[in-house]
This record gives C-alpha cells, sequence and structure tokens, in this order.
C-alpha cells in the first residue's frame, strides 16, 4: 500500500520522533563507573500495531539512520568542552559496552502504547545485569516500571533461578534522572544506590554522586513478614524526616517515606 503524505505527517510518529527518543533513552541509561561512563546499546522499540504496520517497511532504514545518530552523539559526550579542557583527569570516557548498536522493532501486543506513542527499554549489553534493570522511556507521560520487563521474539529467557516470584511484597515509588519510577520488591534483600563497577544494585537509581554506591538496604524477613531499613551511605538516610545511624538495622513502617542523601524521596508501601 502506498504511503501518502498524512502517514508520516507532523502528527503521526516518524523516524525523527523515534531517533530523538532514542537519544533520550541513551542520556538518561548512563550507568558510572570510576573511569568510564556505559551507556545503552540494546534497544527494543514497541510501537502500537497501526504504527508498526505503517512503518514496517521503513524500520530497517530507520534503524541504520538511529545507529548512526548514537554513535555521533556518544562522540559529542566525549568532545571536551573548553571549560573543562584544563581538568582532562575528570574527564570520563563514554562507551558503550557491546560490539555494536542493537535496535529492534516490536509491536505491542500488550495494548499499551497508544497510536502516535513509542516505548523504548534498554540495556547496557546482551547479556542484561542483575543490579542494572535498564532504562524505560516514553514519548507520552506514562509511568514507567524499573522491574517491569516484556519479551520479545529475541528476548533471552532468565533461567529457573533468576525467574521473578509472583509474590510482590512492596513498592517502592520514586523520581530520578531517568524520570518517575515504579520499583516491586518480589525479594528479601533489596539494595539500593547508584551502583557502579562490582556493585551491582538491585534498585539502581540513577542520580548524582550525592548518592553512594551501596546507600541503603531493605530487608524483610521471611519468618515474620517485617520490613527493616539500614543506612550504608556516606551522605545519609531519612526515615519519615529522621535520619538513621549509619550501620544500624531499624524497623521500617509499612508505609513510610525514606530520603536518599536529600537528593531523591523513596515512598515505601507494602503490599498485602
Amino acid at each position: 500500500m502506498a504511503a501518502n503524505q498524512s502517514d508520516f505527517g507532523p502528527k503521526g510518529l516518524t523516524g525523527q520522533i523515534i531517533i530523538a527518543e532514542l537519544i533520550r533513552n541513551l542520556d538518561l541509561g548512563r550507568f558510572e563507573l570510576n573511569y568510564s561512563v556505559l551507556l545503552p546499546c540494546i534497544f527494543t522499540i514497541y510501537l502500537h500495531p497501526g504504527d508498526y504496520g505503517r512503518l514496517s517497511g521503513v524500520l530497517t532504514h530507520i534503524a541504520d539512520d538511529a545507529k548512526r545518530a548514537l554513535a555521533e552523539r556518544v562522540a559529542q559526550l566525549n568532545r571536551p568542552s573548553t571549560r573543562i579542557r584544563l581538568n582532562r583527569k575528570s574527564i570520563k570516557e563514554h562507551k558503550i559496552a557491546a560490539r555494536d548498536w542493537v535496535i529492534e522493532f516490536v509491536a505491542d501486543s500488550e495494548g499499551s502504547v497508544p497510536q502516535g506513542d513509542v516505548e523504548i527499554h534498554s540495556e547496557l549489553n546482551e547479556t542484561p545485569q542483575a543490579g542494572y534493570r535498564g532504562t524505560k522511556t516514553t514519548l507520552i507521560d506514562r509511568e514507567p516500571s524499573v522491574t517491569s520487563r516484556r519479551s520479545s521474539p529475541s528476548a533471552i529467557q532468565p533461567s529457573d533461578t533468576q525467574r521473578i516470584p509472583d509474590r510482590i511484597y512492596a513498592e517502592i515509588r520514586y523520581e530520578d534522572e531517568s524520570g518517575p519510577q515504579l520499583f516491586r520488591m518480589m525479594q528479601n534483600v533489596v539494595r539500593v544506590g547508584r551502583g557502579g563497577d562490582q556493585e551491582l544494585m538491585d534498585l539502581a537509581l540513577y542520580t548524582n554522586d550525592e548518592v553512594s554506591r551501596e546507600h541503603l538496604i531493605l530487608r524483610r524477613d521471611a519468618a515474620t513478614g517485617r520490613f527493616f531499613i539500614e543506612d550504608r551511605s556516606s551522605n545519609g538516610t531519612w526515615l519519615d524526616g529522621k535520619r538513621l545511624k549509619t550501620g544500624v538495622e531499624q524497623a521500617l513502617p509499612e508505609k513510610a517515606d525514606i530520603g536518599v542523601a536529600e537528593v531523591l524521596t523513596l515512598q515505601f508501601q507494602v503490599r498485602r
């Protein structure tokens, strides 16, 4: 079927919009290490079935153009500005942890992507890491979840030991540099922080270095169902406005606001 002008007009989803969202996802998904910054390079792009069908003939071209745009963005990030040229030791190299970009388009079968919208899930490399849940971005204001991982025809399936249990013990809502997030606590111990090399977090926060790599630990006692919190940070953790003592575990109410280094707040709520 021949495409008319309205198919690719400003009111519809275009290749330029998709590429712009990929670059936004790249910027939001930065993973800081001591001497370098890893960037997402594996992208799964979910489209409304109508948009997928309309663009199916040019998706390969969009992917090729997007790879060039992403590579240019990395080059731009590695191009030192005049302001920081005198302090070159502090400049970190931005790079990807794979040989090349991987971009896959998928028609949304869950009905969560409206027509004209795009939802992008990304990973740092071909093998998702336990402490890095990936970045999810959307074109319109829909709530992303750092624990929701879709499956696609080429997705890597978790082993039996990695399979996520059905039981959700608690929910944590917060907003960091990647936008509003919802974390579902499905295990008895959750490590929270920025993470880094050899510091993989269960709940990785995308924020500045005032938040420690391992900032705090949330623990659920399997026998009693009670929850506890322990501060492990340099800049402090607050429970409902009161600063916690570092290294001392304290009971966590069923509903609480957890302040992280006065940078962001985790809204904790037990699920029954």
